[in-house]
């Protein structure tokens, strides 16, 4: 039986990438299989609950798939979606995650997340679904995300909001009409018409 189940957690994670402890609970999949497995080095704990082979490979996405399995209704926006859509040189040291109003912030140790709230249009519109690590990952598209930066420019900076709407711009990730069909509805297009139209002006 306890062959079974380690081949069986092995088959899972080639299958999917990154699973949580329920998941493999709900396979009937126990706890001390998984930490023999752990112990024997075939897969890997790269944070509380969350398992993935120790051979899988790595790249720059791996750590938003590695928020998106720990927070499975959190969006990844602003700097971190910047990054992703390579509309920004900043690194960020922690993984910007937007979750409902009024849901329960969970409290991660490992990777850091650095949570916003959204509601209403905000948790539907302008999101994106890639698969990372064989993980669903939701991620604010370009526009979306650039809009974002306005609206929250106070917490990550207008520099930041202004890089993201210049490479989006001259990369042609969005069109200013999108833009200001985002801009309108979270009330910044009067913030950002200038910049707008500014950096239009520079790539016509």
């Amino acid at each position: 039986m306890a062959e079974m189940q380690k081949t069986r957690v092995l088959d899972l994670l080639k299958t999917k990438g990154m699973l949580r402890l329920k998941d493999f609970l709900a396979e009937d999949i126990g706890q001390e299989t998984l930490a023999r497995l752990v112990r024997e080095g075939q897969i890997v704990r790269p944070s509380r609950g969350l398992y993935q082979l120790s051979d899988a490979p790595m790249d720059a996405s791996q750590i938003l798939a590695e928020a998106a399995a720990l927070v499975p209704k959190g969006i990844v926006c602003l700097i971190s979606a910047l990054q992703f859509h390579q509309l920004t040189l900043q690194m960020p040291s922690s993984v910007w995650m937007a979750i409902e109003r009024t849901a329960w912030k969970p409290t991660i140790s490992y990777p850091s997340i650095r949570f916003v709230r959204f509601s209403g249009w905000a948790l539907t519109e302008g999101i994106e679904r890639y698969s990372i690590q064989s993980c669903h990952v939701p991620i604010t598209d370009p526009p979306r995300t650039i809009v974002d930066c306005f609206r929250y420019r106070n917490k990550i900076g207008i520099d930041v909001a202004m890089e993201g709407l210049r490479e989006g711009i001259r990369q042609r990730k969005c069109t200013p009409d999108q833009l200001w069909h985002y801009a309108k509805k979270a009330r910044v297009w009067t913030i950002m018409r200038p910049y707008v139209e500014t950096e239009v002006a520079h790539v016509s």
